[in-house]
């Protein structure tokens, strides 16, 4: 259910808003319990949703570091060759 969280600071080029949507979005529906919300709790899922984005931006934006940032195509390449060990190559 949470596989749209991923690491999203010390990245280059940054984050997005959607990415950080995204990530918000999977961390509600963890908590929540529901992957959509029925019509008497949508309004509270929606701000929700836009609540911890907008916390999860203060965040990733007043965060430093020293190490250098790390490149999304090198990062998802680690990632497919993990998958690819884990759970063998697709033919």
């Amino acid at each position: 259910m949470c596989r749209n969280i991923k690491t999203l600071f010390n990245f280059e080029p940054p984050a997005t808003e959607l990415e950080i949507r995204d990530a918000s979005l999977q961390f509600v529906r963890k908590l929540s319990g529901f992957s959509v919300p029925s019509k008497a709790n949508e309004a509270a899922f929606d701000r929700a949703v836009a609540d911890i984005a907008a916390v999860a931006r203060t965040l990733i934006d007043s965060m430093v570091t020293t190490a250098e940032p790390k490149d999304r195509a090198v990062e998802a390449e680690k990632a497919k060759a993990r998958s690819a060990e884990r759970f063998g190559a697709r033919a």
